[in-house]
């Protein structure tokens, strides 16, 4: 039998997870064929991974030896896909991914089009929902690969940066701070905001942020929070409100003069758009492609 990377990325499972069973949930296999991998690799090397009882399992002195190689050769696969997925363009097969309401609604859009022609045999499926739900769905195996506004911090999942974007003000097109050549922040709190739901990227951005500049969320008068961002828009368009959006998606609005766009002096939104999935996933070529695409594109010469 020789040595083969899934059997080494089986036992680093384990190893992460602490049990067979969690493993074998995580990889999405029964639990007999995770552990008869791992008897296999136990029996390619003649020594036992694992020391097991009735209640846990711990690495054994050997299995210890072996975790950073194995942890070695995850990293160092993923690292071949990324550089070898520009040459993949004959690739085939359905991608499946979950975005985040601004950028499954106004960023992917934009971009499907020239990832299709660059490789027109993958078929993209695309399910739009906020960040809290796709963290959900990604750690209950129900998604496994995400696009979403705000870095998430969770031990079981993988965080890349592929995109930046930035947050602005938007106010109707008549309101007093639509003529304004400068805005404060203090200006600004005087007015009644209509925002995003709490657990959408967006909304978690702008209160860090302002945070970071010396201002509380707290103080900001909110008269409505909405699910979408088209929703959020069309409210400050009736006059309901102003907001903190993405830039890139009001920019439609902007060009029409229905909105206006502000700078706020002394803080500034800046943010990235993030890739995540399960440390214990490795990610179709397809994925990984779509993942080197985005991190090639400026999106100022597409938005």
């Amino acid at each position: 039998m020789a040595l083969n990377f899934h059997q080494l990325h089986i036992f680093h499972t384990v190893a992460e997870k602490g049990s067979f069973s969690n493993a074998a949930q995580a990889l999405h296999m029964t639990q007999p064929a995770v552990t008869m991998q791992v008897q296999s690799l136990e029996d390619y090397f003649g020594t036992k991974l694992f020391n097991r009882s009735t209640k846990r399992i711990e690495l054994s002195e050997a299995g210890r030896t072996l975790l950073p190689y194995a942890k070695r050769s995850i990293e160092l696969m993923k690292e071949t896909d990324i550089s070898m997925s520009r040459f993949t363009h004959m690739l085939e097969g359905r991608l499946h991914l979950g975005a985040s309401m601004t950028v499954g609604e106004y960023i992917l859009p934009r971009l499907l089009g020239p990832f299709g022609k660059e490789y027109p045999n993958i078929s993209i499926s695309l399910k739009v929902i906020n960040t809290r739900q796709i963290m959900d769905e990604i750690l209950n195996h129900q998604l496994n690969f995400g696009i979403v506004e705000a870095e998430v911090h969770h031990p079981d999942v993988y965080t890349e940066a592929v995109l930046n974007d930035e947050l602005v003000l938007i106010v109707p097109h008549d309101h007093p701070l639509a003529q304004a050549d400068k805005v404060t922040m203090e200006e600004v709190l005087r007015y009644p905001f209509v925002l995003r739901e709490q657990g959408s990227g967006t909304r978690r951005v702008m209160e860090e942020q302002l945070e970071q500049a010396g201002y509380d969320p707290s103080a900001m008068k909110i008269v409505m929070e909405l699910g979408s961002t088209g929703a959020v828009k069309s409210a400050v368009e009736a006059g309901l409100g102003i907001s903190i959006l993405s830039q890139s998606s009001v920019k439609h609005e902007a060009a029409l003069g229905v909105l206006q766009v502000k700078m706020i002096e002394g803080v500034r939104f800046s943010r990235s758009f993030y890739a995540i999935y399960l440390n214990s996933t490795i990610l179709p070529i397809s994925a990984v492609t779509f993942v080197s695409f985005l991190r090639e594109r400026d999106l100022s010469q597409w938005l």
